[in-house]
């Protein structure tokens, strides 16, 4: 695919190392020198410098014959013009990055598509809706719903108490004859490999696991993997930025009990008069000595969303110290997330993977609804309709010639999550979930076109 991305900033260039490793042909507009000279250096893809909302500049990036434009400048209304340009003059496919959340609200009375924007993408609202279903399933650290909660995947720590340590998952699967979640993958306590669980797949402790469930699965994985689920009505929260408002409104509206702390007092002003259910401080969070006036100890969960990774880090630190049962950090640098067990936070989340994640199923070929990448796994979670010439169309799962390096977690048929075992039949229509490493990528989509 032809890709052209304006905005060299963490979004983009993370966007364009991502896509630069598929191959993808990768042009990437800035007007600023420096960064694209960083990117030129480091990655092996086209820099054009100027301002994407230049058709010249557009026209020498060959926009004609792209396929896809992507907008994640710092300007909304750059983005926002560039895919209007970029579709008139013959790109096939746009997304653009915006911060005002109004429009995704809005998305079907406004109908963007009309325009020329066929995706609009909001890192703060992907981050936001992250941290409500981390908080829904709190005993899990990782988690992604595919139709709205249909299927879930959930990613969790394999502690000591859990029954299956040292099991395989044939052995596992026994426990619950009436099975409604299935392994997807794993990764080995201080290994950096990915594994996608077989049969004959021992269960270890420290394993960082992946499950795909139904609704039904929830309360049995919390019963297999040893994990209590943590109520979780108290909530304070670190930082009044789009991150923090958002997820504040969210917990309020859903009578939660919210304490929002912001250094910034003018800023700490506006927050309290959007959130007139949350209670809203003004205070440095860094700060013990604040945090134990507001009864940290009392809180069931700290989540740190400030502009700034090491307070986030160091502030979710102090939380778990006094012992709070979920911490969430806000971090920008990816690197933090190989920390995130063995410091003792519970999540880390990233706005710039949650909207290169939300992106990248542009790519893919098929039909893809949905995909996920998994946080500090190599393999991703893809959603594909099932169309009348796939090959997967009318074929039992045992007799399909899938990848060893790829398994189907579930299917969507009828508006109901199922967990598809070896028998199960793929039908026209149905949404079939499925966890790949990257090598086994380009097979999947094969059997989905």
């Amino acid at each position: 695919m032809k890709i052209i991305i304006a905005g060299a900033g963490e979004v983009g260039f993370h966007l364009a190392k991502l896509l630069s490793y598929e191959s993808q042909d990768i042009t990437l507009i800035d007007t600023d020198k420096e960064s694209l000279s960083y990117a030129d250096n480091h990655l092996d893809i086209r820099v054009l410098k100027g301002d994407a909302t230049s058709v010249s500049v557009l026209q020498d990036a060959n926009v004609e014959n792209s396929d896809l434009v992507i907008g994640v400048t710092a300007s909304e209304t750059t983005n926002l013009t560039l895919c209007l340009l970029a579709k008139q003059l013959g790109c096939k496919k746009t997304i653009a990055r915006i911060s005002n959340t109004e429009f995704v609200d809005n998305k079907e009375l406004i109908k963007f598509d009309n325009l020329g924007i066929d995706e609009l993408i909001s890192p703060e609202e992907l981050a936001a809706t992250e941290i409500q279903l981390l908080l829904n399933q709190s005993a899990f650290n990782d988690t992604y719903e595919f139709e709205e909660g249909l299927l879930t995947m959930v990613g969790v720590f394999l502690p000591k108490t859990a029954p299956f340590v040292g099991k395989m998952v044939k052995e596992a699967a026994t426990i619950f004859p009436e099975v409604h979640f299935m392994p997807i993958a794993l990764q080995r306590m201080g290994t950096q490999y990915t594994v996608i669980p077989r049969g004959d797949t021992v269960f270890k402790e420290g394993d960082q696991l992946y499950f795909i469930t139904s609704a039904e699965g929830v309360d049995e994985l919390y019963k297999l993997t040893g994990m209590k689920k943590k109520e979780i009505k108290n909530v304070m929260i670190l930082g009044g930025s789009k991150v923090g408002c958002k997820t504040a409104h969210y917990l309020c509206s859903n009578k939660f009990n919210v304490k929002l702390i912001e250094k910034d007092k003018e800023k700490a002003f506006d927050v309290a008069d959007t959130l007139p259910n949350a209670l809203v401080i003004n205070g440095d969070g860094r700060n013990v000595e604040l945090l134990d006036e507001e009864s940290l100890d009392s809180m069931d969960a700290f989540i740190a969303v400030t502009g700034n990774s090491e307070t986030n880090i160091m502030s979710c630190l102090v939380a778990k110290s006094k012992g709070m049962k979920k911490t969430i950090a806000l971090v920008e640098n990816m690197d933090y997330f190989q920390l995130s067990q063995s410091i003792g936070i519970d999540t880390l989340i990233n706005k710039k993977l949650l909207a290169a994640n939300n992106i990248f199923r542009y790519i893919r070929r098929g039909e893809v609804l949905a995909l996920t990448r998994l946080n500090n796994l190599n393999a991703e979670i893809l959603e594909f309709e099932v169309k009348p010439t796939s090959l997967v169309n009318g074929e039992i799962i045992k007799e399909l010639d899938f990848p060893r390096d790829a398994i189907i977690g579930g299917v969507i048929r009828d508006g109901k999550g199922i967990i598809a075992l070896g028998d199960f039949k793929i039908l026209e229509g149905d949404k079939v979930v499925v966890c790949s490493l990257p090598k086994a990528i380009s097979r999947i989509e094969k059997l989905f076109l």
